[in-house]
């Protein structure tokens, strides 16, 4: 029979079985055949073949995993390999703040990244709305983000400001949640599905930074709606290195860059640094292309030049 993934460590996973029943599982041999790469075999929302251990009771072994409509991932720079964070999603929630921690586009230009090179829509959520978002720069980036396609929802977990608009997206729906510690994900799944009561953990004002409240990716269900759907909590990342494209391809990942991508003067070969005839370095000048978005492209490009693809490894 087959099984959803709710959550996993050390190859051992629990698994909610057809029946609804949720049962620990442990691989069937060395190699899951189709996670094969995977600095972690299995993420939240995978689906497996399942076979229960007729003599234990809530145990059983995973022998097979169903073919994935896609996964949101991040590279893993330890291990050298792509870490799964969630699988077969509709929907990617990039989580910042405007204060407490400070309002960070870098990471969401990288989460928007990899949402896209999934090919899996993606929301920013500016949580803690009620603190106030009184920064206009914060004001231009978001208005930028709009411009150029993403969708921006202010909430409050604290206050359940937009949290009826935010469950309406959801319903029915697949959904990660992404972001760095502190900006309250664990809150905001608390005010999503307050049967299930997660843990949160204090800001550390003195390094506008949050602290670990969440372990590991689990995926909860959110109940009450009219169709219930689920949603991943993932641990806070301070980075996303994102993973799936090569240098040479960024440009063509990220959207207001895409349509000028192999336009330039110099084609394909152009750096977009200081060519003369590159649309893209005219783009930045108009304004089409905001300045820190290209800021962002230049970071990302070096850090994709100095690593051999995951798909190019020996």
């Amino acid at each position: 029979m087959t099984g959803l993934v709710l959550s996993g460590s050390n190859n051992t996973f629990r698994i909610r079985a057809e029946d609804g029943k949720e049962i620990e599982c442990r691989l069937k041999g060395k190699v899951l055949k189709g996670a094969e790469g995977f600095y972690n075999p299995l993420a939240p929302g995978d689906r497996v073949e399942i076979v229960t251990d007729g003599s234990h009771a809530g145990s059983g072994m995973i022998t097979a995993l169903v073919p994935r409509r896609n996964a949101f991932a991040r590279w893993n720079q330890k291990g050298k390999a792509p870490q799964l964070l969630a699988s077969n999603l509709d929907i990617v929630l990039c989580v910042s703040t405007g204060t407490l921690p400070p309002f960070r586009p870098r990471f969401l230009d990288r989460a928007l990244l990899q949402a896209d090179i999934a090919g899996i829509p993606a929301v920013i959520v500016i949580n803690k709305c009620d603190l106030g978002e009184d920064d206009p720069d914060m004001a231009e980036r978001l208005e930028d983000y709009r411009r150029i396609g993403y969708r921006v929802m202010h909430v409050s977990a604290e206050n359940h400001t937009g949290i009826e608009d935010l469950l309406l997206l959801l319903e029915g729906r697949s959904t990660v949640l992404v972001g760095q510690s502190g900006v309250g994900k664990s809150s905001l799944i608390n005010a999503l599905a307050p049967g299930f009561n997660l843990k949160t953990a204090a800001l550390s004002v003195k390094f506008e930074r949050g602290t670990h409240s969440t372990t590991m990716a689990r995926l909860i269900d959110l109940e009450g709606t009219k169709t219930p759907g689920w949603i991943v909590d993932t641990p806070g990342v301070r980075l996303i290195v994102p993973d799936g494209i090569s240098a040479s391809e960024l440009a063509f990942n990220m959207r207001e860059f895409s349509a000028l991508a192999g336009t330039c003067t110099y084609g394909m070969s152009c750096r977009h640094d200081t060519e003369p005839g590159c649309k893209i370095l005219e783009a930045v000048a108009a304004g089409y292309i905001h300045e820190d978005r290209y800021e962002s492209f230049m970071r990302l490009r070096e850090e994709l030049e100095g690593r051999t693809p995951s798909w190019e490894q020996d």
